[in-house]
């Protein structure tokens, strides 16, 4: 076993260039409980400065080289108890480098149901075949005479050779090379053939794109292969790859060189007989099954890249500008049921909340902004806040007018509800204003995101935000492991306000548990909070470990302890009052001093500090607890423009982006419908990949250039 852990140390040393002691101590890391975003921060000198995002490819690709040794051992063992099983067989799954790889050579004996071969070999029947494999069909009478006494049972010549002929076919169906061969051919020339299913057409109109469909498979994105395999689990289209020969060229060249635990030949041009149990075995045995491996395999790459498609757009939306901490009032707009609203403070506490009917066919704009103004000006509000969705345009003209018309000192703008009203039926809002309808808690969710993304959307599932890419067609549970692991380093790279956060937030502070935040906030209201980042210890369930994981991630501002303010491990504390001790200057007087930061890099102490530690160090002694999100901004609509109907070809308007996929940019008007900036639209030059060009949350401004009523579809191209 010590040889084999050596062996993909060495692996794993290479694939990241990596030396093998600092795989180990890595590997080590994870070992004591070591969290990626505390490692990726605190443990840069181990590591080499690697990002969250390569250690956990790291510690992923580790876990899966264990698998696969382990795997591959117990192949090997299975392959052993089976009889006549070629040498070339063990040597592939030496060689093999995947595990689909593995699967792939071990599927053949992986017998499920006795097949024709099966009974024929029981019949006696194999030396016959090699015989006929060896010397041709010409000499069969001959070794059927040789070779009939060992049949157990009588049979005919002709009956001998078909069972001869099932034992080759599957023989040549089983053989590594074989597969190989055919499955490289059908990756490079195989076309991906979708067509309608009988009696489909009507119930099936949104998959009418690929009712006659084909397309190289090599070339099919990930997001077309999904619509694919969803036409397809909906039974409304039948997949197919097709490779346009009953015979691939690769195997018609290499027949000859295909080891079947028969006598291999070396004759220039195989006989009619061997091309044609070849070409059977293909059309009936190989072609099917690597056409099944393949689609699996297509759909587990399509998946892949939906969910990095989702993860992508989850960090940007998570990471997207906090509004910071402003008194704000949040509108979530409707026509016959009201608007209703909600008022927070600076830290998002509730001040107050109500309905108001300014909409057809209540109508009474008048009071409601009455109402509104009374509540802006009690409570202070700077910023109005209404949901983008239906009667948003129609809310914010009133809100608008009544700020005009009223002199009131604030601004309004549209933001996203996306995840509001998820949030406000789930058990986190209930449990925070058990006593209030779930459309006021929307309205509280709609402001406090405005406040600060990431803190509010933590407490809604993130696969229910809706910022993904056929993410309903993707495994559950590996979709909500990969969205998981975004959130989690989005926290932690923010840091997290001790005594402000809620226990969703602190969920995913590195090292935390649920059970742990829980226990952090019951503490906090009983001492009035914390004062220093040392009182965690207090906390019950939270020990040595637990505290080194996620104390650095904790801020606590105007406490005993500067430092605490600052991403600075409390490990490093000590460090840093001794360099400056060393310079004559107080820790207080060394915070956001430029002059005294200047000092401390050329003090001789300094030199005793890990590299990159130290530059860590430094970077928080110039801004302490600095935010890396950046800084906030909104669009303005156009006010003509409210709704699909509006828009006209050629208008040049400004927008939101809400979603980025692989074709393209979704955008927000304004007009409750998002339109699509083609991939193809957003530069004056080939963009690979949108996310090179935009973000969620980005404001953009775009050209309309299509406009489809009925089908409710925008085309947009971006203007620089």
């Amino acid at each position: 076993m010590t040889t084999l852990i050596n062996i993909l140390l060495n692996t794993l040393a290479k694939e990241y260039s990596t030396p093998e002691k600092t795989v180990k101590n890595i590997l080590s890391l994870f070992e004591e409980g070591a969290t990626v975003p505390f490692i990726a921060r605190y443990r840069k000198e181990v590591t080499g400065a690697m990002t969250d995002e390569t250690l956990r490819e790291f510690h992923g690709r580790w876990l899966y080289l264990v698998e696969l040794e382990k795997r591959r051992i117990a192949i090997v063992e299975l392959l052993k108890e089976l009889p006549d099983i070629p040498a070339s067989v063990f040597s592939a799954v030496e060689k093999a480098s995947s595990k689909t790889e593995l699967e792939d050579i071990y599927a053949p004996f992986k017998k499920t149901r006795k097949t024709k071969a099966d009974s024929a070999i029981e019949l006696g029947l194999l030396p016959f075949s090699i015989a006929l494999w060896r010397d041709g069909v010409a000499l069969a009478q001959q070794h059927y005479e040789q070779t009939k006494a060992s049949f157990k049972q009588p049979l005919s010549l002709a009956e001998a050779k078909a069972g001869a002929s099932d034992i080759i076919v599957e023989k040549l169906s089983q053989n590594i090379h074989t597969l190989q061969q055919g499955k490289l051919f059908l990756q490079k020339e195989g076309v991906l053939v979708s067509k309608v299913m009988r009696g489909k057409k009507e119930v099936g109109e949104k998959f009418r794109d690929y009712f006659d469909y084909r397309e190289a498979l090599k070339k099919c994105p990930p997001h077309r292969l999904l619509a694919l395999f969803r036409g397809k689990k909906e039974s409304i289209l039948k997949l197919a790859i097709e490779s346009g020969e009953a015979l691939p060229y690769p195997l018609n060249n290499t027949v000859n060189t295909i080891p079947l635990g028969f006598p291999e030949l070396k004759e220039r041009t195989p006989s009619k007989e061997k091309l044609a149990w070849l070409e059977k075995a293909w059309l009936e045995k190989i072609q099917p099954k690597l056409e099944s491996d393949l689609l699996a395999e297509l759909k587990e790459l399509a998946e892949a890249g939906a969910i990095e498609v989702f993860q992508n757009n989850l960090k940007d939306l998570l990471m997207a500008a906090p509004a910071g901490a402003k008194r704000t009032l949040a509108l979530d707009p409707g026509f016959r049921n009201g608007v209703k609203w909600a008022a927070v403070d600076e830290y998002g506490q509730l001040l107050d909340y109500g309905v108001v009917y300014p909409h057809p066919p209540q109508n009474k704009a008048n009071e409601t902004q009455a109402k509104l103004t009374q509540a802006i000006q009690v409570h202070n509000i700077e910023w109005l806040v209404i949901g983008n969705g239906t009667a948003s345009r129609e809310t914010q003209t009133l809100v608008e007018d009544m700020i005009q018309q009223r002199s009131l000192n604030c601004r309004c703008v549209i933001v996203s509800e996306a995840g509001a009203s998820v949030y406000s039926a789930s058990p986190v809002a209930i449990e925070e204003f058990p006593e209030l309808d779930v459309t006021i808690r929307g309205a509280i969710s709609i402001a406090r995101r405005f406040q600060d993304p990431l803190a509010e959307l933590v407490k809604i599932d993130p696969q229910a935000i809706g910022v993904g890419q056929y993410q309903h067609d993707v495994k559950a549970n590996r979709l909500g492991d990969a969205l998981s692991v975004v959130v989690e380093d989005c926290v932690n790279a923010v840091g997290v306000d001790l005594n402000l956060a809620s226990v969703s937030l602190l969920t995913y502070v590195s090292g935390l548990t649920q059970r742990m935040a829980q226990n952090i906030v019951e503490f906090r209201e009983q001492v009035g909070g914390f004062s220093s980042r040392m009182q965690l210890k207090k906390v019950k369930g939270i020990g040595e470990k637990a505290f080194e994981q996620c104390a650095g991630f904790l801020r606590i501002r105007g406490g005993s302890e500067p430092l605490d303010a600052s991403a600075v491990h409390p490990e490093s504390y000590s460090v840093i009052k001794g360099l400056a001790r060393s310079i004559d200057l107080e820790l207080n007087a060394l915070v956001g001093n430029p002059e005294g930061i200047a000092r401390l890099k050329t003090a001789p102490a300094a030199a005793e500090q890990g590299q990159y530690t130290f530059q860590d160090i430094l970077q928080e002694l110039a801004k302490p607890g600095r935010d890396p999100r950046p800084e906030f901004q909104y669009a303005s609509f156009d006010e003509a423009v409210n709704k699909i109907e509006d828009l006209q070809e050629g208008m040049s308007l400004e927008g939101v982006v809400t979603n980025v996929a692989a074709f393209g940019a979704f955008v927000d008007l304004g007009v409750h419908q998002d339109g699509l900036i083609h991939i193809s639209q957003l530069a004056d030059r080939f963009v690979k990949d949108p996310r090179d060009e935009v973000r969620i949350g980005e404001v953009v401004k775009v050209q309309v250039i299509e406009v489809d009523v009925q089908r409710k579809r925008i085309a947009l191209k971006r203007l620089k």
